[in-house]
């Protein structure tokens, strides 16, 4: 790039924008899963707390948070998506001890 070819202020910067807002959002996705997890193990390991109810409260929490911060459908989809991959997992686990 020549030095004559820019001019100050004059830059587009709309991808630069989208892809900020992309990272950010990405990043409170993340942080909001984490912190579901985090909850689950906390009341199924620590507090004892059924793995079911433990399940429906992480998973309400966590429609009730991505939704106050204007997730969305893709949000409710996902949380949705993951109790049911819970539940798999709790369904091998419990197949699994009936065979050991």
């Amino acid at each position: 790039m020549a030095s004559g070819d820019y001019t100050r202020g004059e830059m587009d910067v709309e991808a630069q924008e989208s892809m900020y807002g992309a990272f950010m959002k990405a990043g409170a996705w993340g942080a909001i899963i984490t912190l579901l997890v985090l909850a689950y193990s906390t009341f199924t390991l620590s507090m004892g707390m059924n793995w079911l109810v433990a399940l429906v409260i992480s998973a309400g929490g966590g429609i009730a948070a991505g939704l106050f911060m204007g997730f969305g459908g893709a949000w409710v989809a996902t949380i949705i998506a993951l109790s049911a991959l819970a539940l798999f997992v709790q369904l091998l686990i419990t197949l699994g001890q009936m065979v050991f």
